[in-house]
């Protein structure tokens, strides 16, 4: 029980740590505050770390979001490293987040069957 406590509070710190070293990142080309980093998973030994991110730029994929997460990912690590005290920084593994197209999924099928159950009352 205190192990997913203390693991819960480090994916929550990590997520934090990675939020603000996007707001002060400085590279060029793409303004990394419209990135986001949706929700991180931390492995039992807490050696690896399932990053989910998503991006507020309508012309970026999700693909290029992961790229770029992958070409950065030295300097969020050492951002983790630097800010968390742990014996290894954990290896960071990035994946879409697909939660929201789901719901965007779910809410338009839910739009139609509204719709055929209006006109089948009409």
């Amino acid at each position: 029980m205190a192990g997913s406590y203390r693991r819960q509070m480090l994916e929550s710190e990590i997520q934090k740590v990675l939020s603000e070293a996007l707001r002060n990142y400085k590279g060029a080309g793409i303004d990394a505050s419209l990135l986001n980093i949706v929700r991180v998973e931390l492995s039992k030994d807490k050696r690896y770390a399932n990053v989910f991110v998503s991006s507020l730029i309508d012309s970026m994929k999700k693909e290029e979001v992961v790229n770029w997460f992958e070409e950065n990912k030295g300097y969020l690590r050492t951002a983790i490293a630097k800010a968390i005290r742990l014996f290894k920084a954990p290896e960071l593994r990035f994946k879409a987040d697909i939660g929201i197209d789901a719901s965007l999924r779910i809410s338009r099928i839910l739009e139609e069957i509204n719709k055929e159950k209006g006109e089948e009352s009409e």
